[in-house]
């Protein structure tokens, strides 16, 4: 369940900014930088780009949503907080498989047989599944940062200086939903 609040057209921009970072992370890092470096023979010697990417997309994203936390309007905070909640999720899972093919790298004694390979590759798939999940639902949480929608849970752990909803989302038709954009 969520609520609208009444934002400025500033504080809409504001609470894009780590939804479009993370899905910067999701899409072009982990899709499309992944894939060109895995398909393209030449590129695969730049792979160690992406997880230094990521981490440091990741880690932008934290330190704004501490940020956020004593800088930013409550609005623009809930959508910070929201973003680094699902990145703390997705570094949960990236550290799962980089733990797993550690481990495989480990056991083989650096020398990856084709069965550790596919070992691997059936520990990335709930990664995949992950950042197809995050890319969803990131894609719908810019779309609610841009006409001031936030889950309920926002305000109840961060109640200090909250806004008052105008609507529950449940209630609000398409037409109604566009509020000061």
């Amino acid at each position: 369940m969520a609520q609208q609040f009444e934002i400025t057209a500033e504080d809409s921009k504001k609470a894009k900014i780590p939804h479009d970072l993370l899905l910067i992370n999701l899409i072009f890092n982990h899709v499309l930088v992944f894939v060109a470096c895995l398909t393209t023979g030449v590129l695969i010697d730049y792979i160690a780009i992406v997880p230094i990417t990521s981490v440091l997309l990741l880690i932008t994203i934290f330190i704004g949503a501490h940020r956020a936390k004593s800088k930013a309007s409550w609005y623009v905070n809930g959508h910070w907080q929201l973003c680094a909640k699902r990145s703390f999720i997705f570094l949960i899972m990236l550290t799962i498989v980089g733990s797993v093919f550690l481990l495989l790298y480990w056991l083989s004694n650096g020398d990856l047989k084709p069965q550790h390979w596919a070992l691997g590759g059936a520990a990335a798939l709930p990664v995949m599944v992950t950042v197809l999940a995050l890319i969803i639902m990131e894609s719908e949480a810019l779309h609610h940062a841009k006409i001031g929608i936030l889950p309920n849970w926002v305000k109840e752990k961060f109640p200090l200086n909250s806004l008052e909803p105008v609507a529950e989302e449940q209630g609000i038709s398409q037409n109604e939903k566009v509020v000061n954009v």
